[in-house]
């Protein structure tokens, strides 16, 4: 996230007029060189990761706080004004003075791209994370939680969901459709594992098991462990089941908790490189993951 720097009205002018203002987001103006020296939208938005239709607005809205016409718009893209002209100038000057101070370590400029899921979507994706990466420079976050992080404010950039985005400023892609079975070492096996928590597989396992012998456990990667030491049955993704050659599928599929799978970020963040590299990345995983189960 680049550092917002904030200039008093007295420090920039527009044709001899003072802003109206009496803070200028100088973000506004990093958007406006980029539209003014690409000249159109479509080409800012590759350089500075933001959509064309929001670079419109931006600068619409930057031409009523100045109460002047910075563009002509035309079919083939945007034109600068003789008030558009003067803004170029003074805004280039405070170019030359702003970009040493936002000046950071090459390192730290690579964002860290949060993808938020469930354990057992986190599982696989930790297992393939050097496809996610590829020969990319990302820094990745996953964030392992059955509680869903606001991808409106941030907490993560990446969502894996069970259902269609429906907040604000929200973009989703459907993946596929997530079935869950009961899967043990053999038939045999009749003691479950229960995962502590409040997803549906374990309170369908909490219904079912209500009288049967059970281990308790506080981590579904932990009811994974029992099933693999031929301990207990566990209610599992078919496509984390079908990893293990050592688990076989004891029961029909589990109707009541097949769900949708989507991807879900938000709409500005898709255009940004790496996050829409990641997006794609995963998407093929996940896409893959359940042709194979």
């Amino acid at each position: 996230m680049k550092p917002r720097i904030l200039f008093g009205i007295h420090e920039m002018q527009c044709n001899g007029h003072f802003m109206n203002e009496t803070n200028f987001d100088w973000d506004d103006l990093r958007l406006f060189l980029a539209v003014a020296r690409e000249g159109g939208l479509a080409a800012a938005a590759a350089s500075t990761g933001k959509s064309a239709p929001t670079l419109g607005r931006r600068m619409l809205n930057l031409e009523r706080r100045l109460g002047s016409d910075l563009f002509q718009r035309m079919a083939r893209g945007y034109a600068l004004t003789e008030d558009g002209q003067h803004l170029l100038a003074k805004a280039a000057r405070l170019e030359s003075l702003v970009l040493p101070i936002t000046a950071i370590d090459p390192e730290q400029a690579i964002p860290v791209v949060k993808v938020s899921a469930g354990s057992w979507v986190t599982h696989l994706l930790c297992a393939n994370v050097s496809e996610i990466i590829g020969s990319d420079r990302i820094r990745l976050r996953f964030i392992a939680s059955d509680d869903v992080a606001d991808i409106g404010r941030r907490e993560a950039l990446i969502g894996i969901r069970n259902h269609r985005p429906e907040g604000s400023g929200l973009a989703g892609r459907r993946i596929t459709r997530v079935r869950f079975a009961v899967y043990a070492r053999n038939r045999k096996v009749n003691t479950w594992a229960r995962v502590i928590a409040t997803t549906p597989s374990a309170k369908w396992v909490r219904e079912e098991a209500r009288t049967a012998d059970a281990i308790e456990v506080t981590s579904p990667r932990n009811a994974l462990d029992l099933a693999l030491a031929g301990t207990a049955r566990v209610v599992l993704p078919t496509f984390i089941g079908s990893q293990f050659d050592t688990l076989k599928q004891v029961s029909p599929l589990i109707g009541d908790l097949e769900h949708e799978q989507w991807l879900v970020t938000h709409h500005e963040d898709r255009f940004v490189p790496q996050v829409r590299k990641v997006i794609d990345r995963i998407y093929l995983i996940l896409k893959q993951a359940k042709t194979s189960s």
